[in-house]
Order: structure tokens, then C-alpha cells, then sequence
């Protein structure tokens, strides 16, 4: 029997039975499509950090002096242990960073983690749970801050402990309205009265979160009001993107004959990049990947009984029909690939419609939530590649059991 005879037996056997076979195949589409949906928002996760939110967290072109790495999730407890015993990064560990790299557009220090929250207000209007940062001026130049009203923070203002604030866009506008209206007047910040220098542009939301929530103090300022840090991080942002490793180098270089650290003793410090932040995300969503192909799997393996069985049921249906091709002369490996071809158009169907499915959802998900998602095309090549072998696997007992029916026997089968 040729192929395209084949082709055409099948398509005429599913058509005669659309509602069987769409149920037939509604466990493939729904692996199929769970797979093409889950893959693309961790896809487009994946591509979403590295574009922006790496940008947005440590600043473009630039990387940091940090006393713990990115990565501290993914650490043992005696790793934490020993991140727990080095020193704090101070205002000396950012003069020995400035001195190593010239070169640098800036350097500055800020506040790390624990991030303090605090109500903001004035007059009679409250925000809550805002960022408070402390930063020294070069801050705003690593995170290209663009102030919209006012000025930025200044050198005084951090050598002389000024109770002086920026406000973010948001915060600007929730208190006063008009973020225009809001340099010059006084708010309170944990109970402290500060003076608003500035009001930085609108930055905009990464994933729903938005980069607008926050408020800048001068870092002398911040720590007398909250207390050092536990996690002080130094910034350095470098003209372009291809002189941050050679700075990244000068820069443990530095910081290891400041702490008098000797030969093979490992850094009591960690110099990271956006790339560390890039593969801590996908440190993360290997775990994901991990469980995609058992759930997947699970799916497929339902499915594909259920093939198995319709084919089956399908068999016994057709035993008449199996006979007289027999009696005509078609030979086993002809009714074989009749049965064979239509299990594969069957189960690639479902697959073509997962596909389909997951991409319409996978759209849907990109456009009404936060969550990015990107089509890929290898995750589209693995589903077909599922749905086709899934109709090969299951599909060869129903074919061979065709084939290997009796033809006076199946002719007398009413």
C-alpha cells in the first residue's frame, strides 16, 4: 500500500469520527500545550532578567563589591557559615575600589539587606512599606538615574549628615499629587522630618514590581537612623560592558592586599556581575525544567494509552474491513501501515493543536499579567517530536494486531 494511500485511509477514518478522535487526543493537547506554555514564560523569564530586571537591580555596565554573593540561595549552610564571618564592606573597601579603577564613571556605596520598609508622609497623606535606601551620590550615576524635579543627592549631603531625601516617582505622586509640587517640602520618613532635593523620572514596572516605590538618603544619614547594614554593597559602573572584567580583576586584585589576604587564601569578599544574577535566575528555573518532563511525561503516557486503546477499539470495528483488504491481496505490513500512519496523523494532530493551544495561552499570559513568555522553536520541535512518537509507540500493538488478524476469520465477523 503506498504512503499516500495510507495518508489518505487515516484522514477519512479520524474525519468519519471528529468527536472520538478529539477526545482521543485531548490528553496529548493538554501535555503538549502545559509543555509549550511552561517552557516560553520560563524562556522569556530567562531573557526578561538578562535584558532588564539585571539592568535595573545592579545598573548597566556595572558590577559590585559585595560581602555575600547573588547566588546566597543556592549555598550550603556551611558556605553561609563562612559568608557570615567576613568583614563588612565599608566606606575604606569603596576608597581602595576607587583608587584600582580610574576608569570608573563611579563608584558608590549603598545599603544592603536587611532593606528597611517605612511608612513615608505628608501632611495628612501615608504611603506605606516603602523602600528606604542609603546611598552616596555616585549611586544615582551607576543606576542612570534621570530626575524629573530637583536635584540629586550631593557629596554634603553625606559628609554632613543632611536630613534630606529623593523620592521616587510613585512615592512623589502618591504624597503630593503633582511630583513637581513635592521638591522643597518637608516629609517624614520613620519618623524623621527630611527635606525633598528631587524627584526621579518615572522608571516604569519589571514584572509587575514597580522600580518607582523607593526613597534615596544620604548614606550617613541613613545609618544614623537605621544602623549599618549587614550586607553594604559597593557599585562600580564602567564606560561599556567590555571593561568590567578587567575592572572586576583590578578589583579582587585591590580588596585582597587591603584585607592582607595571602596567596591561596580564598576572598573574604565577592565581586559579581549581572551574569551572577542572570545565573542565579536560571539556577532557579532548572528546578522547573526538572519537573516539566515528569508532568509532561505523566500526560503523554495517558494520552498515549488512550490512543492505544481508540486503536484497539478501532481494530475490532474494522475486523470485516481488515479481512476483505486481506482477501484482496493487501499484505500484513500494508494493514501495519495503514494502522501505523493513522495512530501518527492522530497523535501529531494533537500535538499540532497543543502547540496551538499553548501559544494562544502562552500570548494571552504575555499580554494580561506581568509574566513574559517567548515562543522558542526548539520547544515547538520537542512538542511535534512528542506527539508524532507518542503515536509510534502506542500505535504499533493496535497496527500489529491488525495485521496479524486471520482473513477468513475477520470476513466472518459480523
Amino acid at each position: 500500500m503506498p504512503l499516500s494511500e495510507a495518508l489518505r485511509l487515516a484522514i477519512q477514518s479520524i474525519l468519519g469520527a471528529k468527536l472520538r478522535s478529539f477526545f482521543t487526543l485531548l490528553g496529548i493537547i493538554v501535555s503538549v500545550g502545559f509543555l509549550v506554555v511552561v517552557v516560553a514564560i520560563i524562556q522569556g523569564m530567562n531573557a526578561y532578567v538578562k535584558e532588564n530586571l539585571t539592568g535595573a537591580m545592579i545598573g548597566t555596565n556595572a558590577f559590585q563589591l559585595r560581602r555575600s554573593p547573588i547566588s546566597v540561595g543556592l549555598l550550603s549552610d556551611d558556605e553561609l557559615k563562612i559568608i557570615a564571618k567576613r568583614p563588612f564592606v565599608t566606606w575604606e573597601d569603596a576608597e581602595v575600589v576607587a583608587r584600582a579603577v580610574p576608569d570608573a564613571q563611579a563608584v558608590a556605596l549603598q545599603s544592603g539587606w536587611p532593606t528597611p520598609v517605612s511608612n513615608v508622609e505628608a501632611g495628612n497623606r501615608t504611603v506605606a512599606n516603602v523602600l528606604v535606601f542609603g546611598v552616596t551620590p555616585p549611586y544615582q550615576i551607576v543606576q542612570d538615574y534621570r530626575f524629573a524635579y530637583g536635584t540629586p543627592l550631593s557629596d554634603p549631603d553625606v559628609r554632613e549628615r543632611r536630613y534630606a531625601v529623593v523620592l521616587g516617582w510613585d512615592i512623589a505622586r502618591e504624597l503630593f499629587d503633582e511630583p513637581a509640587v513635592a521638591v522643597g517640602k518637608s516629609v517624614r520618613v520613620a519618623g524623621y522630618e527630611l527635606a525633598v532635593k528631587g524627584v526621579i523620572a518615572k522608571k516604569g514596572r519589571v514584572l509587575g514590581q514597580s522600580f518607582d516605590g523607593f526613597v534615596l538618603l544620604p548614606f550617613s544619614t541613613f545609618e544614623s537612623m537605621y544602623g549599618r547594614r549587614k550586607t553594604t554593597v559597593v557599585s562600580i559602573k564602567m564606560p561599556t560592558a567590555d571593561a568590567i572584567d578587567d575592572a572586576m580583576a583590578r578589583t579582587e586584585e585591590a580588596m585582597r592586599v587591603a584585607h592582607h589576604l595571602r596567596p591561596g587564601e580564598d576572598n573574604d569578599f565577592t565581586v559579581d556581575k549581572a551574569d551572577a544574577l542572570v545565573a542565579f535566575w536560571k539556577s532557579l528555573t532548572r528546578v522547573l525544567f526538572t519537573a516539566i518532563p515528569a508532568v509532561v511525561g505523566i500526560g503523554i503516557v495517558v494520552g498515549g494509552i488512550v490512543i492505544m486503546n481508540i486503536m484497539l477499539m478501532s481494530v475490532n470495528e474494522r475486523t470485516r474491513e481488515i479481512g476483505l483488504r486481506k482477501s484482496l491481496g493487501a499484505r500484513r505490513r500494508d494493514i501495519r501501515r495503514q494502522f501505523l500512519v493513522e495512530s501518527v496523523i492522530l497523535s501529531a494532530l494533537g500535538g499540532v493543536l497543543g502547540i496551538l493551544g499553548g501559544w494562544l495561552l502562552a500570548s494571552l499570559v504575555a499580554q494580561f499579567t506581568p509574566l513574559p513568555a517567548r515562543i522558542t522553536a526548539w520547544s515547538i520541535g520537542v512538542a511535534l517530536a512528542l506527539g508524532a512518537g507518542t503515536g509510534i509507540v502506542f500505535g504499533v500493538y493496535p497496527a500489529s494486531r491488525a495485521a496479524r488478524l486471520d482473513p477468513i476469520g475477520a470476513l466472518r465477523v459480523e
